[in-house]
């Protein structure tokens, strides 16, 4: 290599680096590693490492995140229901004072405007019971006045009865009559015995029903007089201070809700039994004014219980009055339910929480399932307050 002042010439230096690119100037073996090599260090990429629950399907996750809320909330619910159960009679009491309480606090209230609140609160109740003891005893006393009269008619109709299902298209014999009525009377004194015990179980249940009645007597009296302070109470002595904002919310819809509710089915009780007394009346059925306290009660529990009083009163129609009128009191059942179904409800029931038919239909079944005629009527209010509650608690606190 040739320099020139000390510096290599430029061309000798290209001539020189195009030498060294050929393998035979360079005597390099050909396919081996270049001299001159710089190594880059080798970039590793993370790659995020997932669990199992986020390489599952979407919809399966969310399902599984409600499935098991689903099955905390309904092991809560079922523990809560075990408890009322043991303790029936002090529930059902509670309720009881609550329905009360939600009829006469307003009627309290307005009487608190012109005399004290214990003055109020015991005018309003006592008046309410005498009213209660006054219509029971008008109804015993028309029973026991009509009852020689209703005996005779109550025996021909049993005969019309027995006349009608040996016409077309029933064509029982008198052979296969007489052989019913001894088969029923064979059945009573088979068991007459199990008939025995269950009458002395009933009069067990008729001082239940009065211890009950009394207690939930007792409880309405405090609620009436001092409801809100009770609540208020209970909210301090047990709830945080955070959460006690967000109950008060929750306790007032509950209380909204259910109070509406009752007060509705109240006024469509007492429509329904007006009607079905005035049409009683003028077809004349015997025993007119039980069955339409019956129909007042019955109304209590929804979609069910007015086509059973109404059932009865047929039966009643049947043998007191004939065919012809049973049919008028069937036609009558049709007309009521449709009443009660598209009028009454949606006009009365729209300032409470109104739940859809099937909703109200599987909540009664379901009801009297689990606590029989209780659960019948204890399960539409329950609804619609856990409905009410959900929904105060979804919406936004109110702005202060």
């Amino acid at each position: 290599m040739r320099r020139r002042g000390g510096r290599v010439a430029a061309g000798d230096g290209r001539r020189t680096g195009r030498e060294r690119s050929g393998p035979a100037a360079r005597g390099a073996v050909p396919g081996s590693r270049p001299a001159y090599t710089v190594r880059l260090p080798s970039v590793t990429r993370s790659i995020p490492r997932t669990s199992v629950a986020e390489r599952t399907v979407g919809w399966l996750r969310v399902a599984a995140a409600y499935a098991w809320r689903l099955i905390l909330v309904g092991i809560v619910v079922w523990g809560i229901f075990s408890v009322l159960g043991r303790f029936q009679l002090i529930a059902v009491s509670l309720f009881l004072a609550l329905v009360v309480t939600s009829v006469l606090r307003p009627l309290a209230d307005l009487l608190n405007r012109f005399m004290p609140r214990p003055l109020s609160v015991a005018l309003a109740i006592l008046g309410s019971i005498v009213l209660v003891l006054g219509l029971l005893a008008l109804v015993g006393n028309a029973v026991a006045g009509e009852s020689t009269r209703l005996s005779g008619e109550f025996r021909g109709g049993v005969h019309r009865i027995e006349e009608w299902l040996r016409q077309p298209p029933f064509r029982l014999s008198a052979g296969r009559l007489a052989a019913l009525q001894q088969e029923v009377t064979d059945y009573l004194s088979r068991h007459r015995a199990s008939l025995f015990s269950s009458a002395v179980s009933g009069l067990g249940r008729v001082v239940e029903v009065i211890t009950g009645g009394a207690l939930a007597l007792f409880a309405s009296v405090f609620f009436i007089h001092s409801g809100e302070r009770l609540w208020g109470w209970v909210s301090l002595r047990l709830l945080p201070r955070g959460a006690r904002p967000v109950w008060h919310r929750a306790g007032h819809a509950a209380w909204r809700t259910f109070a509406g509710y009752t007060r509705g089915i109240i006024i469509i009780a007492a429509t329904n039994a007006i009607l079905v007394g005035i049409v009683l009346f003028i077809l004349r059925v015997p025993l007119a004014l039980p069955l339409t306290l019956l129909e007042f009660f019955a109304a209590f529990v929804p979609l069910v219980g007015s086509p059973v009083a109404l059932g009865v009163a047929t039966v009643v129609a049947l043998a007191g009055r004939g065919p012809l009128t049973a049919v008028a009191v069937l036609v009558l059942i049709v007309v009521i339910g449709q009443l009660e179904g598209h009028v009454l409800h949606p006009l009365v029931m729209s300032w409470a929480v109104r739940l859809h038919p099937l909703v109200v239909a599987v909540s009664v079944i379901a009801g009297s399932i689990v606590a029989g005629v209780i659960g019948a009527v204890v399960a539409v209010p329950f609804v619609s307050v856990v409905w009410a509650v959900l929904g105060a608690l979804r919406a936004p606190p109110p702005k202060t």
